[in-house]
């Protein structure tokens, strides 16, 4: 009975740290799919400046260079371009129905930039990307600001509530 009741109190422990870690994650990963935005829309500029492809194209090219994380959007908004939306509105849906760890400001400030994808110039399209990078090293740097405070908190936040309830079963 006693060897019953060290694995149950074990696994208490075990799935209380584990909680803590998966709600430390949320934070790392919010940081790095921003990172990944940000080179993202830096592959976007250079193609837009150099190869003049189609904006479809890119997206579709893009997807596939990146995380799947943020490869999705450029997926998405590539399949709704194909579906004869606009470029503007094929973002704007891609960033609203793909499962990001964005937070909706991070979203916001990247749907301004449809309003000139494929509305413009490459020179005008090529000045809202850059833009909305600046918008985004803001979000970033406030993403790690966060990062660094909540991280180790519930890193050690989980552990210690699943130390006190095996204290409190003991």
């Amino acid at each position: 009975m006693g060897f019953i009741k060290v694995i149950i109190l074990f696994l208490i422990f075990g799935i209380c740290s584990i909680i803590g870690f998966l709600l430390s994650k949320k934070y790392v990963d919010r940081v790095s799919d921003l990172n990944e935005m940000k080179n993202a829309l830096n592959i976007l500029e250079t193609k837009i400046k150099f190869t003049r492809k189609p904006i479809a194209d890119i997206f579709y090219e893009i997807s596939n260079t990146i995380s799947p994380n943020v490869g999705k959007i450029f997926l998405k908004s590539n399949e709704y371009i194909k579906c004869k939306e606009t470029v503007g509105q094929a973002w704007s849906k891609a960033l609203q129905e793909t499962n990001t760890n964005f937070k909706q400001e991070d979203i916001d400030i990247l749907k301004n930039l449809s309003k000139m994808l494929g509305k413009t110039d490459v020179e005008g399209q090529i000045s809202e990307i850059r833009l909305t990078e600046t918008f985004l090293n803001t979000q970033i740097e406030k993403a790690q600001t966060i990062c660094s405070n909540n991280e180790k908190m519930y890193r050690k936040l989980g552990t210690i509530i699943g130390l006190a309830v095996v204290i409190l079963l003991l």
